[in-house]
């Protein structure tokens, strides 16, 4: 099962935050359970359909702490690991925010 785990927002980016993610993305990836991770501009384009067409509005956004601000995508065999995963995740960055959403 694929699961898309999004990190919500600003967190803080200290050296020792970094080197515990270091070593959190290493342990995932050695597992063959990380597919692909990375950060998102928080602003980006929303993009809406109507009719057959397109309107584009490009951020930022006022609502934007309120957008995905990170990404990782994970492959496990049940929504209980993603989940403890999660919590592993947020242990490293502390309070924040987050969704999760299995990929078909």
């Amino acid at each position: 099962m694929r699961f898309l785990l999004t990190s919500v927002g600003e967190q803080r980016a200290d050296e020792t935050l970094q080197i515990e993610m270091g070593k959190f993305i290493q342990e995932l990836t050695q597992a063959g359970v990380l597919l692909a991770t990375g950060g998102m501009e928080l602003g980006g384009s929303l993009l809406k359909s109507v009719g057959g067409e397109l309107t584009v509005t490009d951020g930022p956004f006022a609502e934007a702490k309120e957008m995905a601000g990170g990404f990782a995508l994970i492959e496990v065999g049940s929504k209980e690991e993603a989940l403890e995963l999660s919590r592993r995740f947020f242990e490293i960055i502390g309070d924040g925010e987050g969704r999760i959403q299995q990929i078909y």
